[in-house]
């Protein structure tokens, strides 16, 4: 029996290979399948079954790809309704996996259809728990998401539900079943995930706030849905294309594949409303960009970042990337829905420069340069836009904190004709932020390079007192 844990840190999310005698499955896949298969070829496996642990919202499954590509029939737990086909297994219910028997246990609370896979050895002995959004390491799915999509539904009437599927489908299982949830510390379909991606069930009914065997229904409920952020944007899309299908990513990544030099590019760039998004680093773009590109650096969190940034997920899109990966930005963009890349810049920036084209710049300085300017009394307007915590937590004295997060909310508060420092965490964040407001017509953004960690480290700034983060209300 081999169980392979399938990790992507941008997203958060783990994925699920299960092997037995020839037979493979794989519970809830990434876009992106031929990793799957390959997988299984090499192990001279049949994939039979894609399990899918409820309807994804952060990202696009690969369940119809790997569907079609394997032959492997897709399975989902009580109550799911897709446009494709599917099995609709009962509560209960077990399926053979070579000389392995994977049972399904209807868990709904995070949604409606939200089910765990209960896996069990050729001697019948329970070893793990494949727990989906329903149960993560230190946390639970929260419960708010579902009633965007049905009607009639709470989040205090989904948090009731899971309260019930913890209590009765998953504590009593043995101490030492093995939990592997879908999501890790990063994602936002919890509230405080562990960074471990999987532990014991005994500890968990330990350590995990939400399985304290003497919380009331009432008491958990208020727990489970105090402190929730609204989630980004796209994820009821994302629930959308996963319940009525999609365009295969073979499709996706010859359209998006397509080289543009720089007239054309241009040129399309207009005819087609395209939006240019450049994946560079955030110090490279910073020096050199196309005009009104926005910047979301391919080495960061970013497919988040671009499903939070980019409401729109039939938005026209070109590429700049650094030479060589097109190939895995477009699948990036593909995870979260963002299928219609339709072409890059070929050559890069340098093409770009080499053919005589306009090019604009955003200003980045030390925080040391920072501080010799404010000593010689120039008027310093600095804006934080690092999550509201982390604010809290410590700051530079005097600046405002306007999180990226809401960017489109806080416009009205940001003057054109004044100027502002802005900074993040590290720089990330914040260039993101300089891009879509400089897009905008905000030419007055100076980024702080390395960000509030380089200020702090810099000595030269006044600071609020630090604020122990776990101490936060």
């Amino acid at each position: 029996m081999i169980i392979e844990q399938i990790y992507t840190g941008c997203l958060a999310q783990g994925a699920y290979y299960i092997e037995s005698n020839g037979e493979a499955a794989i519970i809830d896949p990434l876009r992106e399948v031929q990793p799957y298969l390959d997988k299984a070829e090499r192990n001279g496996a049949k994939i039979k079954y894609v399990f899918e642990t409820h309807f994804h919202a952060d990202f696009v499954s690969g369940h119809l790809d790997l569907a079609k590509k394997s032959g492997a029939v897709i399975v989902y737990g009580p109550t799911a309704k897709p446009d494709f086909e599917f099995i609709s297994a009962k509560d209960g219910e077990e399926f053979k996996v070579g000389k392995v028997t994977i049972k399904v246990l209807h868990t709904p609370g995070h949604t409606l259809e939200s089910s765990c896979y209960l896996l069990k050895d050729e001697n019948g002995e329970e070893k793990a728990l494949f727990s989906g959004d329903t149960l993560f390491i230190g946390d639970v799915g929260r419960p708010d998401l579902a009633q965007k999509i049905v009607a009639d539904l709470t989040q205090d009437k989904l948090a009731g539900y899971l309260f019930d599927s913890l209590r009765n489908k998953i504590m009593p299982l043995a101490d030492n079943i093995i939990v592997y949830p879908a999501h890790g510390a990063g994602s936002a379909c919890g509230k405080n995930m562990s960074k471990e991606t999987t532990d014991t069930l005994g500890n968990q009914k330990k350590t995990n706030y939400a399985l304290k065997a003497d919380m009331t229904k009432e008491e958990f409920i208020k727990e489970v849905t105090e402190g929730l952020l609204p989630p980004p944007a796209y994820f009821p899309l994302n629930v959308m294309m996963n319940i009525q299908g999609y365009e295969g990513i073979d499709e996706v990544l010859e359209r998006g594949l397509i080289p543009l030099k720089p007239e054309a590019f241009e040129k399309t760039a207009n005819n087609a409303g395209a939006l240019i998004l450049d994946t560079r680093t955030p110090q490279t773009f910073a020096k050199g960009f196309i005009p009104n590109a926005v910047n979301i650096g391919i080495d960061g969190n970013f497919a988040p970042w671009v499903g939070a940034m980019i409401p729109d997920i039939k938005q026209n899109i070109l590429l700049v990337t650094d030479n060589g990966r097109e190939e895995e930005v477009v699948t990036r963009l593909a995870r979260v829905g963002y299928d219609h890349t339709i072409g890059y810049l070929e050559g890069g920036m340098e093409a770009w420069t080499t053919a005589g084209k306009e090019i604009d710049q955003i200003e980045s300085i030390a925080p040391e340069v920072l501080a010799e300017r404010m000593e010689k009394g120039v008027a310093v307007n600095v804006l934080d836009v690092r999550k509201n915590n982390e604010y809290t937590s410590e700051h530079l004295i005097g600046a405002i904190n306007l999180p990226l997060d809401y960017v489109n909310e806080h416009l009205s508060e940001i003057d054109k004709d004044k100027t502002y420092y802005v900074h993040c965490a590290g720089g990330y964040r914040s260039m993101i932020f300089n891009s879509i407001l400089r897009a905008r017509g905000f030419d007055n953004l100076i980024d702080i390079n390395g960000g509030f960690n380089a200020i702090k480290e810099s000595g030269k700034l006044n600071l609020s007192p630090f604020v122990c983060p776990s101490t936060l209300s």
